[in-house]
């Protein structure tokens, strides 16, 4: 036999052996060969909606506990990051008595539309029910769909990571040690973020049910972890627009999946306007730039999260700010929570009274003091008091 066979054979016989070790090891945490349909929660207006989803090997995930120690933890985080998907997948979606087949792709997403026949415009959140099709062993599973209210005012995209969930993307060490070794009842949202979120989601009166987006470039495989986290920190829910971080040819960068879903929000809602939230760390402030200029007339403003106090990163973004600001929008860099809920109350976008309990969010958990921060540029100044207000703003269309 010759060197070559021998280590074909070799490597041919280790593949197998590590193949079964994986196997036995899935079995023992929990993983099943049960397929498992997952509705993400979806969206759409009074006459279509758009419905993502994604089928898959039951993948065992146990649900969160402020116990958990760090072993589960990171058993669950192998069981998200290990999935094992099942394209080609026939199944059925049913909604607003209506129904619509699908079949998952290779790495078991789904994406279609329903035509919306009946509607109850009373509610904002409509049930969904998914199915799958023979030939496959069935699976059911219940989901929702967001359709914005008559009352509601305008719309809220916002990023995740360090935005509303504290991630340190910045550091990738202490990122990855929070993402394997921690869970959805442990990770911290920044303080204030559940009250200024409802806020929002209240607008001037208190109770216009404006929708929530959530649009990340984080994978798909945190769907279920991202869920929880919002609903265990009494975060409106809303849909979660996410990334594939499959093995693709070209796969899609973070800003340009950002930028196409933003899209695919104002062309479902074309009367609706918008206010964009996100952080400095990554391209959020360049992406919603982009968008303002594009759609100057559908952004009602843009808060950025300063988590990256750099002069050159400050510098950076106050150059966007004059950008956006060109064309009669607003984008405000703040520290905290308080000085953007303090902004949108001058706007009427939310209850003046909603600032107090903002501010009671945001101090409540506060181990200390937060330092007072300035930033200045030539052109413009942004300033963050104590109380929260932002200053230096020149004001235009859309306030």
């Amino acid at each position: 036999m010759s060197t070559d066979d021998t280590l074909s054979r070799f490597a041919h016989q280790l593949g197998y052996r590590l193949a079964r070790a994986k196997q036995r090891f899935d079995r023992r945490i929990g993983k099943t060969d049960q397929p498992f349909v997952v509705p993400y929660l979806s969206f759409g207006n009074e006459s279509e909606a758009l419905l993502l989803g994604r089928v898959l090997l039951n993948p065992g995930i146990t649900p969160a506990s402020p116990d958990d120690g760090w072993w589960r933890n990171f058993l669950n985080t192998y069981r998200r990051a290990e999935t094992d998907e099942l394209g080609g997948v026939g199944l059925r979606l049913h909604a607003f008595d209506n129904s619509v087949e699908a079949t998952s792709d290779s790495e078991g997403y789904y994406e279609t539309r329903l035509k919306v026949l009946r509607i109850d415009r009373q509610q904002s959140w409509h049930p969904l029910r998914a199915e799958l099709l023979p030939p496959i062993e069935a699976a059911v599973a219940a989901g929702k769909v967001l359709v914005p209210p008559p009352t509601a005012e305008f719309g809220v995209i916002s990023d995740l990571d360090d935005t509303v969930l504290r991630t340190n993307v910045q550091s990738l060490i202490r990122m990855l040690r929070a993402t394997v070794f921690e869970n959805a009842r442990t990770r911290l949202p920044f303080r204030g973020v559940a009250a200024f979120y409802e806020a929002l989601q209240g607008g001037s009166s208190g109770s216009a049910g404006n929708p929530i987006f959530y649009v990340s470039g984080s994978p798909w495989n945190l769907y279920d972890f991202l869920e929880e986290f919002l609903s265990v920190q009494r975060i409106p829910l809303g849909p979660l627009l996410l990334r594939d971080w499959g093995m693709k040819p070209r796969p899609t960068s973070s800003a340009a999946h950002k930028l196409d879903r933003i899209e695919q929000i104002l062309v479902m809602y074309p009367r609706m306007r918008f206010v964009l939230i996100g952080d400095s760390g990554e391209a959020d402030p360049e992406i919603y730039r982009t968008i303002v200029a594009r759609h100057p007339e559908r952004i009602l403003g843009a808060y950025i999260r300063n988590v990256t106090p750099h002069p050159e990163r400050s510098a950076s973004i106050q150059a966007l700010i004059e950008e956006v600001q060109a064309v009669g929008c607003t984008m405000v860099l703040s520290d905290d929570t308080v000085s953007a809920a303090v902004h949108a109350a001058e706007r009427g976008w939310i209850r003046a009274d909603a600032v107090a309990a903002i501010r009671d969010d945001e101090q409540k958990d506060a181990p200390r003091a937060q330092p007072r921060r300035a930033r200045h540029s030539a052109a413009n100044t942004v300033e963050v008091e104590e109380s929260g207000r932002v200053h230096g703003e020149k004001r235009g269309r859309g306030e």
